[in-house]
């Protein structure tokens, strides 16, 4: 009691608050506070901006926005419509805690300036004048004066007294009894202690392992020290092994000398057999020769005579043309005008008739006249009738053999197609098998004949001025994988780029074009691509989702842009190949398969869909194949079968042909005949016609005479008649004479066509045969050509330049062997190595193989042991040494740790004690403020559930064994004991200053007067400045002159 009364009249100097001044903050737009020294109350209505003062006091000490529970940022404290916010504290600095008086004097100024984007804080001292800003002399201040805002025994805000005061959350009480004691600063601190103990644990843990490598060195130095003496042995080694690798070489060059020799006598024995052959294929050659021009002379004739027989054939089928219209025409002439003179006979037997008549009527008319001339009548139409049946008759006779004719000629004309297609499909084997047997020499002829050697030729002496070589022809970098099974199926899907040539860019077309042409191949394909991209890896995905094979998968090709053209040009990814044409159509058609594009049969059928479209197109017979297989000799083969079984087939079809021919011949002489017979049938049916017209024209007309008629006058008329049939029958003398000569030229072109037609196929198949030789003949002088090349090049690539090759090897073998004595027996005599045996059995390669070991492992030896054995040992002794003295080290931070582990456990024991008697402490202090009412209490604290809880027995309960949580309590009662369990804390925190707003909540009137007895009592015993905000009256308070009264304005409506 003595030491607080000698602190009530102490005066505070150092840390106390004098002034609180804002601007523009939250809703004060100027307030300026003085504050006592010792309590202070300020009260005023809800909404005056009392929380306002504390708010700023703890913003001017650096406390962070949401620390506050007023706002998220600092622009928020800015009142609304201004533009910044001033916090201005006023703190004295006097006496023996004063914060560096010589820099600041007896008063220092802290201000905060806060604007929407920044905050910065000032300290001045007691004149107003600048002297830190920095966050780190705020810092250092308040760490001087002990000033923790946020710690709620320090700074209770309105938000942490309701909280704090009507909370019945123990471990809310718990965190506020270990924040305010300073146990959990303390706790951090030992924490953080024992982290950084157990990180230098662990670098020591490192640092012990870090000497394992030197540990390690250690040891093999050790094993360097024994491997040295090995070295001297391996040296001698290499001595001797040198040694007889000089002589292995010399020896081993002897060895190849002698095969040289050897091999230089063989190839000398093959020159006569390989010059004899030579010499039999030259002569062969111009045999073949001078028989070839023979047969080309021979041909031309023959050309020349089937050319003019060719013509004489056409001028005799003119004049036969002519000659048989000619002889139509007279015979219709000679016809019409013996029909004229008919009918003049009949005209004038008519006339002498009707004059007989006349006369006879005149003597008797009766009725058997005309029963007879009826009778005469029937008979000549019955004759008729028969007469036509007839003519019927020939002419279905005529129709049936014309109609066979027909069908004879017609199968003739089957037949004689039939033998000049198996004629042109043996020509066709036969210039295959010239073009295979070709392409045995000459690959690439397959694809474009001689013009593409040509071509290439060109090429070659044009090299330089493309900027890259061309590729080409396409087809000579492709193959086929699995045999010839796929080849017509993948010739008729990319056999249009087969013959193509590729460039790298325009330029390179424009000089292949142009090459092209100097080689007359004016049609060339040229396709530019770029040679630089690699193969293109299709992914899975993109191909045609089928077990079947694609074109890409059935070749292979070791340029990757041919590849890649095939690809991109022909999409030879996409086209799938299929045994037969049932599986086509089902894989194209049916199976609807992504990414397909075509499908290809064995035999060449190609299937596509296009849309809704479906296409199925037939091989192409005309397009070339069996360009891409592997074996020329079976196809050659296979057309020399298909050749020989042509022409037999084409012999059978000429031997029905022969019989056809006689059959035509038969049928068209039978044609003949009927034609003649139904001729004569049918001017018999018109001369009985004519005959029954005149009789009844006749019978008309003496029907119809009177019997006055004028026989004079008939007579007149026969003399005339009679006088026309005289002209007209000289007339038809003149016709039947040039009818004959017409009919004799008709006869004479016939035999003159006939003869010239058998001239003429004589001609032909000589011609033909000739045809066929002259072929045969170019076929065997070109193998014979071939042939002598290709003796010419074996003995000149086989015999002559290898035999130059050998000697010029067994003279440099020679010059080898001078040079590799002399530096053998520079490194040591050879009677040296003669005296150790020799070289033995093994060669020179395996000799220097066991020297390149042996220097190998010297080498090694030398770089690892580069020092002498005394040098490795002093080194071995100095890590010997530097590994005791780190371990030593090591051991002493060891013992450090250690020791700093002993003191930090003995921390942890003051820490806990010190826990315990703050819970004791704690306890006391409580009861000595609730005893003020005639309260009695416990404090119970958990440290391990970190739990604090406060059990209270009022005064109605002390003749009960009754204990009260705060709980059961009233609002009233549990507020004060809450307020007596902060006096209780606050009497075991030190600080310049402490606030409270609205402590008294939730009081009735009698425990508000206690409680503000006992506050006022407690704040001018401990003796720190204290400042009580409430709204409540505060009239009760008792007078003092250490206690200052204010009242703020009421707010403006």
């Amino acid at each position: 009691m003595a030491e607080a009364r000698v602190s009530n009249r102490t005066p505070l100097r150092a840390g106390i608050i004098t002034k609180i001044r804002v601007e523009n903050f939250m809703c004060h737009s100027h307030m300026e506070i003085d504050m006592g020294d010792r309590v202070n109350f300020i009260t005023g209505q809800n909404g005056s901006g009392k929380s306002a003062i504390l708010t700023a006091l703890c913003i001017g000490f650096g406390c962070r926005a949401k620390s506050t529970d007023r706002a998220t940022t600092m622009k928020e404290f800015i009142k609304t419509g201004c533009s910044y916010a001033l916090v201005h504290l006023e703190i004295k600095n006097q006496g023996e805690d004063a914060f560096k008086h010589d820099l600041y004097g007896d008063m220092i100024i802290l201000e905060r300036r806060i604007t929407e984007s920044s905050s910065t804080s000032v300290l001045k001292d007691h004149q107003g004048k600048k002297v830190a800003g920095r966050r780190e002399d705020i810092r250092e201040l308040v760490e001087h004066f002990n000033i923790d805002v946020e710690n709620p025994c320090v700074v209770m805000t309105q938000d942490k007294s309701r909280e704090f005061l009507h909370s019945g959350n123990d471990k809310d009480k718990f965190k506020f009894f270990f924040k305010a004691t300073l146990l959990s600063q303390v706790d951090d601190l030992l924490k953080s202690v024992k982290d950084n103990l157990d990180k230098a644990n662990g670098e020591v843990v490192e640092l012990e392992k870090s000497i394992a490598p030197i540990e390690k060195e250690l040891n093999d130095l050790q094993g360097k020290i024994r491997s040295m003496e090995h070295v001297e042995e391996i040296a001698q080694q290499v001595q001797l092994l040198t040694k007889k690798c000089a002589w292995s070489v010399v020896y081993d060059i002897d060895k190849q000398i002698q095969v040289e020799v050897a091999r230089i006598k063989k190839l000398e024995e093959r020159i006569p057999r390989c010059q004899a052959r030579i010499d039999q294929q030259i002569a062969k050659v111009a045999e073949l020769q001078d028989l070839l021009d023979k047969k080309k002379a021979q041909s031309a004739i023959l050309m020349e005579t089937t050319s003019k027989a060719r013509q004489r054939k056409n001028e005799l089928e003119q004049k036969l043309s002519k000659a048989t219209k000619e002889k139509l025409e007279l015979e219709q002439e000679y016809y019409r005008r013996s029909n004229n003179i008919g009918k003049m006979v009949k005209r004038i037997k008519l006339l002498e008739q009707q004059i007989n008549d006349v006369n006879e009527q005149q003597i008797k008319d009766t009725q058997a006249e005309e029963s007879e001339m009826e009778k005469k009548l029937k008979e000549l139409q019955d004759e008729i009738n028969a007469a036509e049946s007839e003519f019927q008759r020939l002419k279905n006779i005529e129709d049936q053999v014309s109609e066979s004719l027909v069908t004879a000629r017609e199968e003739l004309r089957t037949l004689t197609s039939e033998i000049e297609d198996c004629e042109k499909r043996v020509n066709e084997s036969q210039r295959r098998i010239r073009d295979l047997r070709l392409n045995q020499t000459h690959k690439v002829t397959a694809f474009g004949g001689y013009k593409v050697t040509n071509l290439l030729q060109v090429i070659e002496r044009n090299h330089r001025r493309f900027k890259k070589p061309p590729i080409g022809p396409i087809g000579s970098h492709v193959a086929l994988i699995q045999g010839d099974k796929w080849a017509v199926a993948v010739e008729n899907a990319i056999g249009k780029l087969l013959n193509a040539f590729i460039v790298t860019d325009h330029k390179d077309s424009l000089v292949l074009r142009s090459c092209a042409r100097e080689a007359n191949y004016p049609y060339l394909q040229i396709i530019i691509y770029d040679f630089s991209i690699p193969r293109l890896q299709i992914p899975h995905h993109m191909l045609p989702q089928t077990n079947h094979p694609t074109t890409i998968s059935v070749i292979q090709s070791d340029s990757p842009t041919v590849v890649n053209v095939l690809v991109d040009m022909g999409g030879a990814e996409r086209q799938v190949l299929v045994t037969d044409y049932d599986m086509g159509t089902r894989v194209a058609f049916d199976q609807r398969i992504p990414n397909l594009k075509e499908v290809y049969t064995l035999e060449g059928h190609r299937m596509f869909s296009r849309g809704s479209a479906q296409t199925i197109l037939p091989p192409n017979k005309s397009a070339r194949t069996g360009r891409l297989c592997s074996s020329y000799d079976d196809q050659i083969k296979k057309h020399e079968r298909e050749a020989l079984h042509m022409q037999e087939q084409a012999q059978q079809i000429r031997g029905k042909k022969r019989s056809f021919e006689e059959r035509v011949q038969n049928l068209q002489n039978e044609l003949n005949n009927a034609k003649r017979q139904r001729t004569g049938a049918e001017k018999r049916v018109m001369s009985k016609k004519l005959s029954l017209e005149d009789l009844k024209k006749s019978y008309a007309a003496e029907a119809m005479t009177s019997s006055v008629s004028n026989v004079d006058e008939l007579h007149h008329e026969i003399s005339k008649v009679q006088s026309d049939k005289s002209e007209s029958e000289v007339l038809l003398e003149k016709i039947q004479e040039r009818l004959n000569e017409a009919d004799a030229k008709v006869n004479e072109f016939k035999v003159l066509f006939a003869e010239l037609g058998e001239l003429a196929k004589a001609d032909i198949n000589a011609l033909d045969k000739a045809t066929r030789e002259l072929t045969q003949i170019e076929e065997d002088l070109s193998a014979a050509d071939a042939d002598k090349r290709h003796f010419d090049g074996l003995m000149q690539q086989q015999v002559h330049k290898r035999i130059e090759t050998s000697k010029q090897q067994l003279k440099e073998k020679e010059n080898e062997r001078k040079i590799n004595s002399e530096k053998a027996s520079i490194i040591c005599p050879e009677s040296e190595i003669e005296a150790l045996g020799g070289c033995g059995e093994d060669t020179s390669e395996q000799l220097q193989a066991n020297l390149k070991r042996l220097k190998l492992r010297l080498q090694q030896e030398s770089q690892r042991h580069v020092e002498s054995i005394d040098e490795l040992r002093m080194q071995y002794n100095k890590n010997e040494r530097k590994i005791k003295k780190q371990r030593e080290t090591y051991k002493a931070f060891r013992d450090k740790l250690s020791a700093i582990h002993t003191a930090l456990d003995k921390r942890w024991s003051k820490f806990q004690r010190n826990a315990t008697l703050l819970k004791r402490q704690l306890t006391w202090q409580f009861n000595g403020h609730l005893g003020k009412k005639g309260i009695s209490g416990h404090i119970k604290v958990s440290y391990e559930e970190q739990k604090l809880s406060i059990e209270v027995k009022m005064p109605q309960d002390a003749s009960t064994s009754n204990v009260r949580d705060t709980r059961g309590l009233s609002g009233g009662e549990r507020s004060f004991s809450t307020l007596c369990f902060a006096l209780a804390l606050h009497e075991m925190t030190e600080a310049p200053f402490r606030a409270m707003d609205e402590f008294d909540v939730f009081m009735d009137a009698v425990s508000r007067k206690i409680s503000l007895d006992t506050v006022v009592d407690f704040a001018l015993t401990q003796g720190s400045q204290w400042i009580f905000i409430t709204p409540h009256d505060i009239s009760m308070v008792k007078h003092d002159e250490r206690i200052k009264k204010q009242q703020m304005a009421a707010p403006r409506s």
